[in-house]
């Protein structure tokens, strides 16, 4: 008898990056729920939907939570599990259209290279903001 697991839920993280004058830009979003989580930070996104490419997702999720349009440039390598059955996997994303305000997030934060460290990132991202880091430069 072979016992059947359901697939994990799927969930998308976007490290959306900007360029400056003094180099490169990913975006943090301090959570507001759950309550173990509230006050951390992550990279913006959300749940995959059935049927749903990590590209669509990203692209939704941001509509949805930042009010922002992006173009989905790449997906960084690996899956992080988030809690049993959930797991978290990240693309990276350029701003297309739109301002960024936050609905579902208590702040946003514009961070470089030198000042990834200074949030305090959920320990599912921190894998991924460590890729980043090497995108800022």
């Amino acid at each position: 008898m072979t016992c059947h697991r359901d697939p994990a839920i799927r969930v998308v993280g976007v490290a959306l990056l900007r360029r400056t004058d003094a180099g490169g830009e990913v975006l943090a979003a301090r959570r507001t729920r759950p309550p173990e989580a509230a006050g951390r930070w992550e990279l913006p996104g959300g749940k995959v939907r059935p049927g749903e490419s990590l590209e669509e997702a990203a692209r939704r999720e941001l509509v949805e939570e930042l009010g922002v349009h992006v173009e989905v440039t790449a997906v960084l390598a690996g899956v992080q599990e988030v809690a049993p059955g959930l797991t978290l996997e990240v693309v990276v994303a350029e701003l297309v259209a739109g301002e960024v305000v936050p609905t579902e997030h208590s702040a946003v934060r514009w961070l470089g290279a030198r000042t990834l460290d200074s949030v305090d990132w959920l320990e599912p991202d921190r894998p991924f903001v460590d890729q980043v880091a090497s995108l800022l430069d």
